[in-house]
């Protein structure tokens, strides 16, 4: 297959340690035009290598592998290709899974009980750099973190109200278009109210945000 990919396609690399896991994944993804799958690796080593070859969009990682486990071959594949979003997809969804390969970089996390549209519409997501937890999983992440910062003022209430709302459709998938579209105010101005966010509240990137809302209960009210 020619690695020569049309800008308007999405590049997906495969990685999971059981062929027919892979085989299955890769008949759904090529069902869409505008996905690719331009390669599989069988190991977090053989990930880290393809990525490096391949640098694609996007990589659907597997968490337990042999030689290297799907948390540090998401760190090494940030620091190789940082453009490259990764998309954890595993059976696990212990804190000892989840909250690592959050901070090691994945950008999404789902269970392998998803959908197959859902999960489409997480590699579409995944390639325009949108942050996405399984409801399951951003609950199972606030819990994990709910009252570490107990008996401390929450950084929530360093944000201005329209930051808060801002966060809020972060926290619920939307893009910058998306949630200037819902405000009625203009993309350049949502930019600037993500970044206030992740600067007030020491963050480094939507999914870090995501998972705070959850956190701090802003979503539920």
């Amino acid at each position: 297959m020619s690695e020569t990919i049309r800008s308007e396609t999405i590049s997906v690399l495969l990685v999971d340690d059981h062929i027919i896991v892979r085989q299955g994944i890769r008949a759904l993804l090529e069902t869409r035009s505008d996905i690719v799958v331009i390669g599989e690796a069988g190991s977090g080593v053989e990930a880290v290598q393809r990525a490096s070859e391949l640098a694609p969009d996007v990589i659907l990682m597997d968490l337990v592998m042999p030689e290297m486990n799907g948390v540090e071959a998401t760190r090494r594949v940030k620091e190789l290709t940082p453009r490259t979003q990764v998309v954890i997809l595993t059976s696990y969804h212990d804190d000892e899974h989840i909250l690592p390969a959050i901070k090691a970089g994945a950008l999404c996390y789902l269970l392998k009980d998803i959908g197959p549209e859902e999960l489409i519409a997480t590699v579409h997501r995944a390639s325009r750099g949108e942050a996405f937890l399984q409801p399951r999983i951003a609950a199972q992440v606030m819990q994990a973190l709910n009252g570490k910062k107990r008996g401390q003022e929450s950084l929530a209430d360093s944000l201005s109200g329209r930051e808060i709302e801002v966060l809020r459709l972060i926290a619920e998938g939307l893009n910058n278009l998306e949630i200037a579209d819902r405000l009625i105010i203009s993309e350049k101005t949502v930019k600037s109210h993500v970044s206030n966010i992740l600067g007030k509240l020491h963050l480094a990137d939507r999914t870090q945000a995501a998972v705070f809302a959850w956190r701090e209960g802003l979503m539920r009210s």
